[in-house]
């Protein structure tokens, strides 16, 4: 019985986002591009100032900052540990360092057991510059692999949401302007 109320949540939620995702206002390039800043932020292994980064880029570059913001949201409690194992693995490959994994997974315990933000960047600042620096490194790169394909998918889902969009405006004209019709005849 419990699942089938988080099963009812979960669509009433997806489908709440939906119809907000179909409502946003602004041109299709504007909206994705914020999109896939706010992807790019969501790599990035500054927890608490992704959406802070997101909405400063989008400030920056002309983009939706609504969009930018939702486009954090693909990192999530769900997949952090493996977006910050990866961007640490990758900056660390690139930089020529070994080791460095069990500061992640303090970290990410850290994280997991909602400790203060306080206590995690102490945690993260304690490991050195070198791991920060391929933190950051790793993140910069994958948010860049990852906003790329995040751009071509939502500009192309904007595009088709514009286009439905005004093909429902162009119904409903003709049907006004038929009722119009018919009331002068």
């Amino acid at each position: 019985m419990v699942q089938n109320s988080r099963i009812a949540y979960i669509k009433r939620q997806l489908k709440y986002f939906y119809l907000r995702l179909l409502h946003l206002k602004g041109e299709p390039h504007e909206l994705a591009l914020g999109m896939a800043i706010g992807v790019f932020s969501g790599m990035m292994p500054i927890l608490p100032f992704q959406i802070a980064l997101a909405v400063a880029l989008a400030l920056c570059f002309k983009a939706s900052k609504i969009t930018a913001a939702i486009g954090t949201w693909a990192s999530n409690p769900l997949n952090w540990y493996f977006i910050y194992l990866y961007d640490y693995k990758l900056g660390a490959y690139l930089l020529g360092l070994e080791g460095g994994h069990e500061i992640i997974k303090k970290v990410m315990a850290a994280i997991n057991r909602h400790d203060e933000i306080s206590v995690i960047w102490n945690t993260l600042f304690s490991s050195g510059a070198a791991i920060v620096t391929a933190l950051l490194i790793g993140g910069i790169i994958i948010g860049t692999i990852t906003a790329v394909p995040t751009y071509l998918v939502f500009i192309w889902l904007f595009r088709k949401i514009r286009e439905w969009r005004q093909k429902r405006k162009e119904k409903k004209a003709a049907r006004v302007y038929k009722k119009i019709k018919k009331g002068q005849s």
